[in-house]
C-alpha cells in the first residue's frame, strides 16, 4: 500500500469516527426520516468537498462536521439544524446548487443553507462583510436557526484560526468582536459569547492574554481550595432545608478579568471576585422563585452580603430570557465571591439560549422574550434604502449588554438598552408616535428629548400631526430602530423638498429650449454638489444661483459651462509632515503585506500611537491615505469588522532611530512634595528618556498623571511601565489607548 492510500484510508476513518461523534451529541429523538436525511447529508458533503482542504490542510469536510456537533451538543440543535450545518458550504464552495438541497431536503433546509450562503464576489458594495451579514440577519426573522448555524460556524473557525496569515485573524478576530458576541450575548448564549472574547483577545492582545492565562493557572490550586472551603458551610445549610441542589465553581474569564483590570486600574493579584459559585436546583417551575429566594437567605446567613451588588432577574428577567439571582458576599479571608441562584431551566436556557427557551415555550405562563425584539430587527431589515453599515451599526445598537426597565403611563414595562433616550422610547412603543413626538413627560415632568432613561421611570408622550423629524435627531437616539426610522423620514422629506427643486430646474432649461436628463450630472460638477438630490434641495432652498445658466452655451440637447480661467500655480505647496509621519527610506523599517512599506505614503494613527514593536495592522483609509493601527487601537474593531478589504498586514521587522510618543496614565497616593520630582527623576535619569509633557493633578490624597514619553521601541515603555510601578505611592501605571 503506497503513502498516498495510506492517507486516504487515514483519512476516512477519521471523517467517519468525526461523523459517528456528531450523532451521538444529538440529544433530540429522532425518527427514520431525521436520520435518513442527516446520513444523505453527511454523504452529500463527503463527495461536495473531498476535493477541499482548509489552510491547516485537513480535510475540509471535518469542518461542517464540527459545525453541525456545536450546534446538537453547545446550542442544542435538533435534526434540521444538523443538516443544514452538514451543508451549510455547499451551494457556495462547490458545484452543488440551492435546487439540488430543495429537491433532496425540501424548502426548509434549503431556506437555511441559502441564507448561509454569502453573496457573490462580484457584489458591489463598500462592505461585503456588512452585505453578507445583512444577509444572514434577513432570516433572522423567519427562522433563527440559519443564525444559530453561523454563530456555530464562526465558533469552529475561530477555534482552529491558528494557519490564517496574521491579518486575516485579525480581520476575522475583529468582525467576531464587533458583531458575532454581542449577537451571542442578545441570544442568550453566554458561554458562546466568553469564548468569543477569549479567543478574540487571544489574538488582539497576545501578551495580556497570555499572561492573565499564566497567572490563572498559577493560583488554580489555591483558587480550588478557597472555593471548597466556600461551599462546605453552604453544603450543609442547603441540605439541612431539604433542597435538591448542586453547586458549581469557576474562574471568570480572561477577558472578564481584562476588563476588570482596565476598568478598575487595579492588577491581577487586586480582583477579588476572580470567581463566580454556582448553586442551581432541582425544583418544580412554580416553586422556583420562591426556592431561589430561600437560598439567597441561606447564603446571607452564612456569609455577609454586599446589598448594593444584589441583581434579580428572576423577578424581572433580562430582555434575552436569562433569570438568575446574583449576589456577592464577603467569603473566609475577607474576599469577595459571586455568588448565582438559578434552577436547572434557567440554567440550561443560560448555557443554550435561544434554542433551551424553545424548549419551554409549551408552559403557559413562559412569554416570548425574543418578539419584541425581533420586531425592531424586522423594522431595521425593511429598510431597505439604508446602507450595509449604516444597518450593521443599527443592528448593534439591539444587541445591548445592559438594560433599563421603564414604565408607560398604563404600568407596562418596557426595556431599553442603557443609556437609551426618552425619544428612543417613543420611537420603541410606535413609530408614529416616535416621528410625531413633541414633547417628554418623566414621572409627570416636562424632560427633554434627549433625557436618558433611568430605572422605574415612567414615560409619557405627548404628539402633534405636523412634528417633523430633523437632523439633531440622530444626536438624541442611540436604538437602532430610532435611528433607522429617523433616516427614513429625512429622506421622505429630501426627496420631497428635491421634486421642487427639480421642477424648479427643468423650468429654467425649458426657456433654455434643452432638458434635464442630458445635463443632469454636469449641473451636479459644476455647481459642486455630490448627487442631484443634493443639487435639488439646494434649489429648493434657494441655495444654487439660476440665473447662472444664462451664461452657459447650448449645443443641441447639452449646455457647456462658461470656461474657466486656469489658475497657474505660482508658490510650491510643502505638504506638512506629522512627527510620526514617515516618507521613503526613513527609519525604522516596516512591512506591508510582506513588501517594504517605503514604497508607501504612510503614517502612524494618533488614535493610538503605535511604536516600534507593537503589534500593528495597515488600513487604506479613503481620505488620509495609509494609516498604521494597533491591534488593541480603540477603533480597530470597527475598522477591521467593517472594511475587512482594506486591511492589510503590517510588521515591524528591522530597528530605527526614529522617535515615538507614548503616553502613560500615573495614579497613586499623594503623599506630599516631591511626586513629581520622584517621577520625573526615575524617567529622566534611570531610564534616560525624554520627558515630552507631564501633566498632574492631585485631589483629597490622590493623584492622577498623564506623562507623554519619547521613545525608540515597545521595549522602552514597557521598561518605563515597571520602573514606575515600583515609587512608593504609585498604584498603577498604564498605557493610554488614545489621545
Amino acid at each position: 500500500m503506497d503513502e498516498t492510500q495510506l492517507i486516504d484510508k487515514e483519512e476516512k476513518l477519521l471523517i467517519q469516527r468525526a461523523y459517528r461523534e456528531l450523532l451521538k451529541c444529538i440529544h433530540s429523538p429522532l425518527n427514520d426520516e431525521d436520520r435518513e436525511n442527516i446520513r444523505n447529508a453527511y454523504e452529500l458533503a463527503v463527495e461536495a468537498h473531498a476535493k477541499q482542504r482548509r489552510k491547516s490542510g485537513e480535510p475540509y469536510i471535518l469542518h461542517p462536521i464540527a459545525v453541525a456537533r456545536i450546534c446538537a451538543e453547545e446550542i442544542g440543535l435538533g435534526p434540521t439544524a444538523v443538516v443544514a450545518a452538514l451543508l451549510h458550504d455547499v451551494v457556495e464552495d462547490t458545484d452543488v446548487s440551492l435546487e439540488d438541497i430543495y429537491s433532496k431536503f425540501g424548502d426548509r433546509v434549503a431556506m437555511i443553507v441559502d441564507g448561509l450562503t454569502k453573496l457573490d464576489r462580484s457584489y458591489d458594495s463598500d462592505s461585503p462583510q456588512a452585505e453578507n451579514f445583512r444577509k444572514v440577519l434577513s432570516t433572522l426573522v423567519k427562522d433563527v436557526r440559519v443564525v444559530l448555524i453561523k454563530m456555530a460556524d464562526r465558533l469552529h473557525n475561530m477555534r482552529t484560526l491558528g494557519s490564517m496569515p496574521r491579518h486575516k485573524q485579525l480581520a476575522i478576530a475583529a468582525e467576531t468582536n464587533y458583531i458575532y458576541a454581542p449577537l451571542a450575548h442578545r441570544l442568550g448564549l453566554y458561554n458562546m459569547k466568553t469564548e468569543f472574547q477569549d479567543l478574540c483577545m487571544k489574538i488582539t492582545d497576545q501578551d495580556s492574554y497570555q499572561e492573565i492565562a499564566r497567572k490563572l493557572q498559577e493560583t488554580k490550586a489555591s483558587r480550588t481550595a478557597y472555593i471548597d472551603k466556600f461551599i462546605v458551610p453552604l453544603t450543609h445549610e442547603l441540605k439541612e432545608a431539604g433542597l435538591n441542589f448542586r453547586i458549581t465553581g469557576r474562574p471568570k474569564s480572561i477577558h472578564s478579568i481584562w476588563n476588570k483590570i482596565k476598568s478598575k486600574e487595579v492588577s491581577f493579584e487586586e480582583i477579588y471576585d476572580l470567581f463566580a459559585v454556582r448553586i442551581i436546583l432541582d425544583v418544580p417551575r412554580r416553586q422556583e422563585k420562591q426556592a431561589c429566594w430561600q437560598v439567597y437567605s441561606i447564603v446571607t446567613d452564612v456569609y455577609r452580603p454586599i446589598p448594593e451588588r444584589l441583581k434579580d432577574w428572576v423577578t424581572t428577567p433580562k430582555s434575552n430570557g436569562y433569570e438568575s439571582l446574583h449576589t456577592t458576599v464577603i467569603g473566609p479571608d475577607g474576599r469577595f465571591v459571586e455568588v448565582q441562584i438559578r434552577t436547572e431551566r434557567m440554567d440550561e436556557i443560560s448555557e443554550r439560549g435561544y434554542a433551551a427557551h424553545w424548549k419551554y415555550k409549551g408552559v403557559s405562563d413562559a412569554p416570548d422574550v425574543y418578539e419584541s425584539w425581533l420586531d425592531n430587527v424586522r423594522e431595521i431589515l425593511d429598510n431597505h434604502e439604508t446602507d450595509a453599515i449604516e444597518f450593521l451599526n443599527d443592528f448593534k445598537t439591539n444587541l445591548f449588554n445592559e438594560e433599563v426597565y421603564v414604565y408607560t403611563p398604563a404600568g407596562d414595562m418596557k426595556i431599553l438598552p442603557k443609556g437609551a433616550t426618552a425619544l428612543d422610547f417613543a420611537f420603541m412603543i410606535h413609530t408614529d408616535l416616535g416621528l410625531r413626538c413633541t414633547a417628554i413627560k418623566i414621572n409627570n415632568r416636562l424632560v427633554p428629548m434627549g433625557y436618558r432613561l433611568q430605572n422605574g421611570d415612567q414615560v409619557g408622550v405627548q404628539t402633534s400631526k405636523n412634528q417633523k423629524p430633523n437632523e439633531s435627531w440622530l444626536k438624541l437616539v442611540v436604538t437602532g430602530k430610532a435611528r433607522s426610522k429617523i433616516r427614513t423620514a429625512l429622506r421622505e422629506e429630501r426627496k420631497q423638498q428635491g421634486a421642487i427643486g427639480k421642477e424648479t430646474l427643468e423650468r429654467k432649461l425649458q426657456q433654455l429650449k434643452v432638458e434635464l436628463e442630458p445635463n443632469a450630472d454636469m449641473l451636479v460638477k459644476h455647481f459642486g454638489f455630490r448627487s442631484r438630490l443634493d443639487l435639488y434641495n439646494a434649489i429648493t432652498h434657494e441655495e444654487v444661483n439660476l440665473h447662472e445658466l444664462k451664461k452657459f452655451k447650448v449645443d443641441g440637447q447639452k449646455l457647456i459651462p462658461p470656461s474657466m480661467d486656469v489658475v497657474q500655480e505660482t508658490e510650491k505647496v510643502v505638504e506638512p509632515v506629522h512627527p510620526t509621519t514617515f516618507r521613503k527610506t526613513t527609519p525604522p523599517k516596516l512591512l506591508i503585506n510582506g513588501e517594504p512599506a517605503d514604497q508607501y505614503d504612510y503614517s502612524l494613527a494618533n488614535c493610538c500611537n503605535p511604536v516600534m514593536g507593537d503589534d500593528v495592522f495597515a488600513f487604506l483609509s479613503s481620505s488620509s491615505g495609509m494609516k498604521i493601527h494597533r491591534t488593541t487601537c480603540p477603533n480597530a474593531t470597527n475598522l477591521m469588522a467593517n472594511y475587512g478589504y482594506r486591511v492589510m498586514k503590517a510588521e515591524w521587522v528591522q530597528a530605527g532611530s526614529a522617535s515615538f510618543k507614548v503616553d502613560l496614565l500615573v495614579t497613586g497616593i499623594d503623599a506630599g512634595p516631591g511626586v513629581i520630582e520622584r517621577l520625573s527623576q526615575r524617567i529622566s535619569s534611570t531610564l534616560g528618556l525624554n520627558i515630552r509633557s507631564f501633566y498632574i493633578d492631585g485631589d483629597e490624597g490622590f493623584f492622577e498623571g498623564k506623562i507623554s514619553l519619547i521613545v525608540n521601541n515597545k521595549d522602552q515603555i514597557i521598561q518605563a511601565i515597571q520602573a514606575l510601578k515600583t515609587l512608593d505611592g504609585v498604584s498603577s501605571v498604564t498605557r493610554v489607548e488614545s489621545t
